[in-house]
């Protein structure tokens, strides 16, 4: 299926077009908005802080999940996956390492800006890249569980890009799925969940809350809770008994995260907003250059 240009089963020529579509513009958006994230922190040197090392992180990691979609989004208008067997393998794990450290990441931040909020002493830099390793390399080892057998990545149900494989519902994937969502999803949600609730409480009565304390909860539970109920579903149902289209729209919700983490975490951030924007500015430019 994945190797001709037939259309996928359950799909259309016009809903292939408009998936392709989609994930090209997340793709797009994505890669745009966190290449100016990662940009402005490279440039700015005001903004080389331990605190904003943990959002480069989450910048590169998003960034690697818009790589991602844009794999996908060309393959969907070829209508075909032209990358072969290995290559799925090689797009499953890029995709979930990425995707793992945008989760973990997010907790990270929120456990960043607890520390920062919180307590009297600031993010130091021999804290802050330990926590940035640690997120990368606990995304990659999980990752990497499904190539050495306990997982397996397959297709989509479009046949363009690749995933861990929820179709077969066996005991490796439920004990996979369940052991590596407990670390993975639920921990660091339980991290962010309680970083920003004490921050709420330590910082309301004094009236200096200066952070949205519930919006990152509520973006990882919309951006990641439909593939976590759709994995679950997998593992007391069959999975083939819901749509092929409706199979595929927690991939296109995950793919729009990404752009949503830049603008919450980025754009929104009175430092960093002001760091992209002398980037931008062409006067700044200027005065660089005379530097």
């Amino acid at each position: 299926m994945a190797e001709t240009a037939a259309l996928p089963a359950g799909f259309g020529e016009l809903e292939v077009l408009a998936v392709g579509t989609v994930l090209l513009v997340e793709a797009l958006s994505g890669l745009s908005l966190n290449g100016l994230t990662i940009f402005s922190f490279c440039k700015t040197p005001e903004l080389r802080t331990p605190n904003h090392l943990l959002l480069l992180s989450l910048a590169v990691a998003d960034s690697g999940i818009s790589l991602n979609a844009l794999i996908a989004a060309i393959s969907s208008l070829l209508r075909r996956w032209p990358y072969g067997s290995d290559g799925c393998q090689a797009h499953g794990f890029q995709g979930f390492v990425t995707a793992l450290s945008s989760i973990c990441g997010s907790a990270a931040i929120a456990w960043g800006r607890y520390h920062h909020y919180c307590t009297r002493s600031q993010l130091a830099w021999n804290t802050a890249i330990p926590l940035v390793l640690f997120v990368w390399l606990s995304s990659t080892f999980w990752a990497a569980l499904p190539l050495l057998g306990w997982g397996h990545y397959d297709y989509e149900p479009l046949g363009t890009c690749c995933t861990l494989d929820y179709s077969r519902g066996d005991r490796n994937f439920i004990s996979f799925l369940f052991t590596m969502a407990f670390f993975n999803f639920f921990v660091p949600l339980f991290i962010t969940l309680t970083s920003y609730r004490l921050m709420e409480q330590k910082l309301a009565r004094s009236g200096h809350l200066q952070v949205n304390t519930t919006l990152p909860v509520r973006l990882l539970l919309l951006g990641w809770g439909p593939y976590a109920l759709l994995y679950i579903f997998a593992t007391i149902m069959d999975v083939s008994s819901l749509s092929p289209k409706l199979r595929m729209v927690p991939a296109l919700i995950a793919k729009m995260m990404p752009t949503i983490n830049a603008i919450n975490y980025a754009l929104r951030g009175e430092m960093f907003s002001g760091g992209i924007w002398q980037c931008l500015s062409p006067q700044r430019s200027k005065q660089d250059r005379a530097q």
